[in-house]
């Protein structure tokens, strides 16, 4: 068999990954937690029992494959719709067939739908009588997160797998498997895989199985075989069939906020390599810098607060930054600052404040001003008694003198209560010497 000719063969027509797709569970490499041995999925799909259910994950990891091998499992009969170029008519067409199907045939029905979030509102919302009454048993798939792309009714009807990315053992079997199938594979060729070669091919793939074969099989059918007919893929040439990572990242789904959650975990954990290699992956996938500023400006805020009040002005010069030179230089005050929050001293204790403030001032059912802290310029205040016995600190010792700022039924509630970081060190100071003229009532 000619290399260049062989996928004109019927048994291994098309590309390598359609070819390499497995048709049993048996044959499906990762996911064990979802179709191990034992598991829910598997033991409804082997004994043809299946239920609405919505298959999530990034692309690559099998959400198509799974949806064909419970097709080849299933005595029902297996439909097909891509969200993006079907519509209302082509779910009702199907419906129609499933109805008549059960009515004269006794057959179910199994309708996959690929990228079940391209259905808009009113498409999900013509989908769901069909799902309720058992007229279609649905298999959804999507890359995004379904809790935010599909109806909440058509989530409460279906049960949620989520895909995970082929870890490097897993990816490696798959690459293994291409190589040694005789039939849909290269079993008949003498290839010879360089470990580095293959390793990098693993590291750029992320997971991706259908990335990784793609890769393989550019690599093998551009290399001619040597003078023992052996095709020997170097690091070289596996760089060139998978030159640049395409990293896995959604600005408007799931990965986005899945990575801006790890950037500001990692602040809030005071780990500048993670934090630097989040901002990284942000910045490499094209997020709007301007989000990436707004973040910081609000971690500033909520993490560090008075532990370093300088952190605040950080990130609003990084912000400044970023709307006045733009990028690709701005990663660098970007950078700065996100180091910069990463390393400062942590309190969320203005958060704690003011939300126990919130809910006091929810709560209430009286807040009157005392008298003395009332407004005393306008025309008869005096006559009121606003203002009268307010005391000027500035005109004391220390800029302070002991007199009340609550309302009365709040004279002993705290709201504020430093933590022992950075500067609220020194506040908890001011704090005690207040208290302690409190206590000496002057």
């Amino acid at each position: 068999m000619d290399l260049f000719s062989y996928n004109e063969t019927p048994e291994v027509k098309g590309p390598l990954a359609a070819r390499m797709r497995p048709r049993t569970l048996n044959e499906v490499i990762g996911q064990k937690d979802i179709i191990g041995p034992g598991t829910l999925l598997r033991r409804a799909i082997e004994a043809d029992r299946l239920t609405p259910m919505i298959f999530h994950g990034p692309p690559g990891t099998g959400k198509t494959t799974l949806a064909r091998v419970i097709a080849n499992s299933t005595s029902a009969v297996f439909e097909q719709l891509n969200a993006v170029s079907s519509g209302i008519k082509d779910v009702k067409e199907i419906a129609q067939k499933a109805q008549d199907r059960i009515r004269y045939e006794g057959m179910k029905t199994v309708l996959f739908i690929d990228e079940i979030h391209r259905f808009n509102k009113g498409q999900q919302d013509a989908l769901l009588p069909f799902v309720e009454d058992g007229t279609v048993v649905l298999i959804g798939a999507t890359t995004e997160n379904p809790m935010f792309e599909i109806n909440p009714a058509l989530l409460s009807r279906s049960r949620l797998f989520k895909l995970s990315s082929l870890n490097e053992e897993e990816t490696k079997s798959v690459i293994d498997q291409a190589l040694e199938d005789k039939t849909r594979g290269f079993g008949n060729y003498e290839v010879k895989l360089d470990e580095d070669a293959v390793n990098h091919i693993i590291n750029v793939a992320q997971g991706d199985a259908r990335t990784a074969l793609n890769a393989l099989e550019l690599a093998i059918l551009t290399t001619d075989p040597d003078d023992d007919e052996v095709i020997h893929i170097t690091l070289d040439i596996a760089e060139a069939s998978i030159q640049q990572r395409m990293v896995r990242y959604d600005k408007a789904g799931d990965n986005h906020y899945d990575t801006i959650s790890a950037f500001i975990k990692s602040i809030r954990g005071s780990d500048p390599d993670a934090t630097l290699y989040w901002l990284a992956k942000m910045i490499y996938a094209g997020e709007d810098a301007r989000f990436i500023a707004r973040r910081l400006y609000v971690h500033a805020a909520e993490d560090i607060g008075l532990a370093d009040p300088n952190a605040l002005l950080i990130a609003q010069a990084a912000f400044q930054a970023v709307e006045f030179i733009g990028m690709p230089e701005a990663r660098i005050p970007l950078a700065e600052a996100a180091l910069y929050l990463a390393t400062a001293p942590k309190s969320n204790a203005v958060i704690s404040g003011i939300d126990s403030a919130l809910r006091t001032v929810e709560k209430e059912k009286t807040g009157d001003v005392p008298v003395h802290l009332r407004d005393s310029h306008y025309k008869g205040a005096s006559k009121l008694g606003h203002g009268v016995d307010y005391l000027y600190p500035h005109s004391y010792e220390n800029h302070y003198v002991v007199q009340q700022y609550m309302p009365d039924h709040l004279l002993k509630k705290s709201f504020y209560q430093p933590s022992s970081n950075g500067y609220e060190k020194t506040v908890q100071k001011r704090l005690d010497y207040f208290d302690e003229r409190k206590k000496k009532g002057k």
